[in-house]
C-alpha cells in the first residue's frame, strides 16, 4: 500500500514539473533576436519575406488540425504563425503558455471577397459567428510560415 502512494506522489509531481519543460516543435528555433508581435506590426513593411523570431503568449490553437496559433504580447495584436498541415500539429493545450516561434513573415494581398471567406473560415475554425454583411476586414493580411517553436 506504501509503495502504491509513493508511485502517486512521484507521478503527480512529475506531472506537476513537466509543465516547467520547454517543448519544441518542427525545427525548433535558432538563436537570433526576438520582436514582440507588436513590434513586428509597427513596421511590418521592414520584416516581409524575412525569417522572424517572435515571442509572447499563444492566445488560440487551430481547433482543426493543430495547423496554427495565436500569438500576443501584453502589448497589443496577435500574430498568427500557420504552419503545413500535419508538418507541425500544435495541440489544444497550448493555449495560455508562453512561445517563441520562428518562421518566414509574409504579406497577402487580397480582394475584399478573399478577405471575406479567409475571416470566415477563420471564425468557422474557431466557433466564432461571422455576418460577411458587419464584418470589417482587410485586405492585406500578415502571418508567419512557420517553421518551428518552443512552448514554456
Amino acid at each position: 500500500m506504501r509503495t502504491t502512494i509513493l508511485l502517486c506522489c512521484l507521478a503527480l509531481s512529475a506531472t506537476a514539473f513537466a509543465g516547467d519543460v520547454p517543448t519544441s516543435y518542427g525545427a525548433g528555433i535558432e538563436d537570433g533576436d526576438t520582436v514582440t508581435p507588436a513590434e513586428l506590426m509597427a513596421d511590418p513593411e521592414a520584416y516581409v519575406d524575412q525569417v522572424v523570431r517572435i515571442s509572447g503568449k499563444v492566445t488560440d490553437v487551430c481547433p482543426m488540425a493543430g495547423c496554427w496559433i495565436l500569438v500576443a504580447g501584453d502589448d497589443g495584436p496577435e500574430i498568427r504563425v500557420k504552419v503545413k498541415d500535419g508538418e507541425i500539429v500544435f495541440p489544444m493545450e497550448l493555449k495560455d503558455h508562453g512561445v517563441v516561434a520562428q518562421g518566414i513573415f509574409r504579406k497577402y494581398t487580397l480582394t475584399r471577397e478573399q478577405a471575406l471567406a479567409s475571416a470566415a473560415h477563420m471564425a468557422e475554425e474557431r466557433g466564432l459567428p461571422f455576418d460577411p454583411e458587419t464584418a470589417e476586414v482587410s485586405t492585406t493580411q500578415y502571418q508567419i510560415e512557420g517553421t518551428g517553436a518552443v512552448v514554456r
